[in-house]
Parts: C-alpha cells; sequence; structure tokens
C-alpha cells in the first residue's frame, strides 16, 4: 500500500509539472502569428499580371505586420507597416486593409490542449 501511494503521489507531482508547463505553452501560442490576409493585385496598369501583393501576419492579439510588394518593369518595391491592436502604424492601401482585415476575420484554431 505504501508503494502505491508514493507512486501516487509522484504521479500528482508529474500531472502538476505537466500543467504548469501546458499554461506555459499556452500564454507562448498566443504571440505566434494565426492570422493571414493575403491579397493580390496589379497596382499598374498594362504591367503583366497580378505579381504585386500585400500579406498580413497577426498574433492572436491582432498584433503583427503587414508586407507589401509592388512589382513594375522599372523594379520591385517592399514596404512593411507594423499592426498594434488590428491598427496599422501608418496610412494603409486599399490592397493593405484588405488583406488586413482578411486575417483580422480569419479563424483563430482552436487549441487542442485543455
Amino acid at each position: 500500500m505504501k508503494e502505491v501511494i508514493a507512486e501516487l503521489k509522484k504521479l500528482k507531482s508529474t500531472v502538476a509539472g505537466l500543467k504548469s508547463e501546458l499554461g506555459k505553452i499556452k500564454a507562448a501560442d498566443k504571440l505566434h502569428f494565426q492570422k493571414i490576409g493575403f491579397v493580390r493585385y496589379n497596382p499598374f496598369s498594362g504591367v503583366g499580371s497580378d505579381q504585386s501583393f500585400s500579406l498580413a501576419l497577426l498574433d492572436e492579439n491582432d498584433d503583427g505586420f503587414i508586407i507589401t510588394s509592388l512589382f513594375s518593369r522599372e523594379g520591385n518595391r517592399v514596404y512593411a507597416k507594423t499592426v498594434e491592436r488590428s491598427k496599422a502604424s501608418h496610412p494603409l492601401s486599399e490592397e493593405e486593409k484588405q488583406a488586413l482585415n482578411r486575417a483580422i476575420s480569419s479563424k483563430v484554431p482552436s487549441s487542442n490542449y485543455q
């Protein structure tokens, strides 16, 4: 009986440690990019197809950034704008707004750990 009680105490301690680790994982998981919004478009008439894009990457708190790549015959320009609580740090183009709105409205996958 003493061996069983000792083993149960050991298991109880192990479960408590696992719960603590799971809590840390769940807290860190909120900071990973979970929401994505992507828009391809052609900003310049007469230049190929939709080779430009805006990409919004957000975490659970709607913090992250938007990257925009504008492609033209003369070259490619890349811009980045930070996003905090779903608000951009700089004015957004229509395509960037679309990407941001798509990311905000994308469903956060529910956590499988309880």
